[in-house]
């Protein structure tokens, strides 16, 4: 039987990531050790600080041993292809996990893999840390159904993952962007029909704001794309989430940052600082979430 891979939210039900969520919040003693006597390769072409930790830690829970490699160690399509790790690299793990600058390595290395293959980052996608988001706004805000989770900034990876998800959990996810960097109608119908749930893109951010429950943002430049610092901070002035834009948003509204952030870009200080920042227990949560996506990959019910 073919391994379970993990390479996008929009892979999984509805039901699939209420399980997953399930997971993350249970005793670790209740989930086995479904890993036990085998290694998880952990591949990362990108440095990382969160994912690194929680995906060593999830392993070790779950008792495994992982083993990081550097991308310059494996080097994927320099000293040999994606698919000859991922062939080889499945005879010695019980999981393949790969922090990559781009997708489709991770495409081409789960449809050669024997085991499962995890995407922990790519240009395309982040699912792992979307898990995380819906985890901490679940614990915040309750149930997501019914919902409103704001987005101000970049149409980027990690804003796709978070739609994706809260449109298969019920909740409305709404983008404000500028023109340039927003979603694509393409991309807005595919999501919308993923689940019950509803994806609005715009270009004010205090429409998208008005009244959510959750504000998102991200870095407004991310790893590998230096030579737009100067044309992004310039398009994203007025995206910055600020003390002013929160207060357009539910009295109770918490705000979410994957991290890492550059307080006075896309967010003031205040604002993540602030007592209705949930950044910590957010990138807390990408240690249980991780765990609890593995776990589901093999198999624990």
């Amino acid at each position: 039987m073919s391994p379970r891979h993990f390479l996008d939210i929009s892979e999984l039900s509805s039901d699939e990531v209420r399980l997953i969520l399930d997971l993350a919040q249970r005793p670790v003693a209740s989930l086995g050790r479904p890993l036990e006597g085998v290694g998880a390769a952990l591949i990362f072409e990108k440095p990382s600080n969160r994912t690194r930790h929680s995906m060593e830690i999830a392993v070790v829970q779950l008792g495994g041993h992982p083993v990081y490699a550097r991308g310059e160690e494996v080097g994927i399509d320099v000293r040999e292809t994606a698919e000859d790790i991922a062939a080889v690299m499945a005879g010695y793990h019980g999981l393949l996990a790969a922090r990559v600058f781009k997708h489709d390595v991770v495409v081409r290395m789960a449809k050669v893999s024997g085991v499962p293959v995890v995407n922990m980052l790519s240009d395309h996608s982040h699912p792992l840390q979307a898990l995380a988001d819906a985890l901490t706004m679940q614990q915040t805000i309750g149930d997501l159904a019914g919902r409103s989770v704001a987005w101000s900034g970049d149409w980027n990876n990690v804003a796709r993952s978070l739609a994706e998800v809260c449109v298969l959990l019920g909740a409305r996810f709404s983008i404000a962007a500028p023109p340039a960097y927003g979603p694509s109608a393409s991309e807005v119908t595919r999501i919308n029909a993923l689940g019950p749930g509803e994806f609005v893109a715009g270009t004010d951010p205090v429409a998208a704001v008005a009244g959510a429950d959750a504000v998102h943002t991200d870095v407004w430049v991310s790893m590998g794309q230096e030579a737009e610092t100067a044309a992004k901070e310039k398009a994203f002035a007025a995206y910055k989430v600020t003390g002013a834009l929160m207060a357009k948003a539910a009295p109770s509204a918490q705000f979410f940052h994957c991290l890492p952030a550059h307080r006075g870009y896309e967010v003031d200080g205040e604002v993540i600082d602030g007592p209705a920042s949930r950044v910590v227990p957010q990138a807390h949560n990408r240690l249980h979430s991780a765990r609890g996506a593995l776990a589901f990959l093999l198999g624990v019910k």
